[in-house]
């Protein structure tokens, strides 16, 4: 299922395209060793593998039966790694619409297209105006806890702080009790700023640091 949102532009950044596509690895679960495509576009920045096992070690089993929402999804590594150890199904934001493409194509590589949702768009605006029981989203999900992954540019917790807080905050009071978030920055951000910092459990895996929340029954009250 793929929905679309308006587009807006993106920062130039300075960065030019590769065509060097290439392929990532499932690591653990019912897809274990399955290959999924990546551009090779710059401007996705896959999670290491290394770091991306670190976190699904971290969060264990806690991420069956959830729904795996991808932030900033890029090649939907950590979506369909969340679906492959038990996730019931996934929606990945992506602006990139070329990348969006791909998101589609390895969700039905792994033959998982019905329980995934693409939204083409700005996670800023998504973030603003999604619902829990909006079910053009992706019905299964409605009753769902969630699993939230927020793996954004680095440069977006320096340059887009205001937006990225705001968009972490709307996920922590609307999300269902019982969901985790789930956010990789690097170790120049000073997690403090995170919205209910005291909530979050963070480790490091250098360059990178990783920070979990789980939401509870009185996060959107600790919001007011």
């Amino acid at each position: 299922m793929t929905r679309s949102m308006p587009r807006r532009r993106a920062p130039s950044g300075g960065q030019t395209r590769s065509s060097s596509a290439t392929t990532l690895r499932i690591i653990g679960g019912e897809f274990r060793g399955r290959k999924i495509g990546y551009t090779g576009d710059p401007r996705t920045r896959p999670m290491k593998e290394r770091l991306r096992e670190a976190v699904f070690n971290l969060v264990g089993p806690a991420v069956r039966g959830k729904h795996a929402v991808d932030l900033f999804a890029g090649t939907g590594a950590l979506a369909l790694e969340a679906i492959s150890r038990g996730a019931r199904c996934a929606t990945m934001i992506e602006r990139h619409f070329p990348t969006a493409k791909f998101l589609d194509a390895n969700a039905s590589a792994l033959g998982v297209e019905s329980r995934c949702t693409v939204v083409r768009g700005d996670v800023f605006v998504w973030g603003r105006t999604f619902s829990v029981t909006d079910k053009t989203i992706i019905p299964q999900a409605t009753a769902l806890a969630w699993v939230v992954f927020c793996c954004p540019p680095y440069a977006f917790y320096h340059d887009r702080w205001e937006e990225l807080g705001q968009l972490l905050s709307q996920c922590q009071r609307r999300a269902p009790a019982g969901s985790l978030l789930i956010v990789e920055s690097d170790l120049n951000f000073a997690t403090d700023a995170l919205p209910l910092p005291e909530t979050w459990d963070t480790r490091s895996y250098s360059p990178a640091q990783v920070s979990v929340h789980t939401v509870s029954d009185s996060s959107s009250d600790k919001h007011g």
